[in-house]
C-alpha cells in the first residue's frame, strides 16, 4: 500500500517537472496574459506533491 502511494506520488511529481521543463524551453510571447495563472497552479500542484510525500513519509515510519 505504501508503495502504491509512492509511485502515485512520483507520478504526480515527474508530470510536475515535465510541465516545469516545457515552460522554460517554451518561447514566451509578449501578450501572456495567464503566465500568474499558470505560475500559482504549478506551485499549488507542487505544494501538493511535497504535502503527500511527507505523509507517505510520516505514515512509514
Amino acid at each position: 500500500m505504501i508503495e502504491q502511494r509512492f509511485i502515485v506520488a512520483i507520478g504526480r511529481i515527474e508530470r510536475a517537472l515535465s510541465r516545469i521543463e516545457k515552460s522554460a524551453i517554451a518561447p514566451v510571447s509578449a501578450g501572456d496574459h495567464d503566465l500568474a495563472e499558470r505560475h500559482e497552479r504549478l506551485k499549488s500542484e507542487t505544494l501538493m506533491a511535497i504535502q503527500d510525500l511527507d505523509k507517505i513519509l510520516a505514515d512509514a515510519r
